[in-house]
């Protein structure tokens, strides 16, 4: 059986997914990363083209109904989707890519994949846990932060569904354990 190309790490806003997905892409330099597309705006720090595909509503509708996007959501009013070049890419080229996605898509892109993916969820220790890891970050006003915590109970649900799915407790604990589990994952199965 071929190597899994595409991992799927998903996890609630707050449990540590995008700082473990960097320190895993630092760990494999030769692995690829998705990035995604989005209409909300760019924050503080944020790099065009590294962090997001940032562009327009309009542009983004326009893409998805050209079959450009294989996921999308609407999430706390903004649009969020996988461009499909960004998947072609990484099979076309036999590079293991690493995607930072909610869980919808994740399972979304497993439907359309399954044979290529590895859907690792990252749970919070509790929910008091992510509550304050969220109110610490200050990314968010109470409004947003309110949709986000209003989502987790949903997002932990749909991880039943992950082939893996890892507690981040102690964040370099969870990163050993991910990337054991990606080692194995991409490593040529007989």
């Amino acid at each position: 059986m071929a190597k899994i190309k595409l991992i799927l790490l998903s996890a609630p806003s707050g449990s540590g997914k995008t700082t473990i997905a960097r320190e895993i892409l630092s760990r494999h330099p030769d692995m690829l990363f998705s990035v995604s597309a989005t209409t909300r705006p760019i924050r503080i720090g944020e790099t065009e083209g590294k962090d997001h595909f940032f562009m327009t509503k309009e542009d983004f509708l326009r893409r998805r109904e050209a079959g450009g996007l294989v996921e999308w959501e609407k999430i706390y009013g903004n649009y969020y989707g996988t461009l499909k070049s960004e998947i072609d890419r990484a099979l076309s080229l036999g590079q293991t890519m690493l995607f930072d996605i909610d869980v919808k898509g994740a399972l979304s892109i497993h439907r359309q994949f399954s044979g290529d993916t590895a859907m690792i969820f990252i749970k919070p220790p509790n929910f008091e846990v992510l509550k304050n890891r969220l109110e610490e970050r200050r990314t968010e006003n109470p409004e947003a932060l309110k949709q986000r915590l209003d989502r987790v109970q949903m997002e932990l649900e749909q991880g039943n569904a992950f082939d893996y799915q890892v507690v981040n407790e102690d964040l370099q604990k969870a990163i050993e354990e991910i990337d054991s589990i990606i080692i194995r994952c991409t490593t040529e199965r007989k």
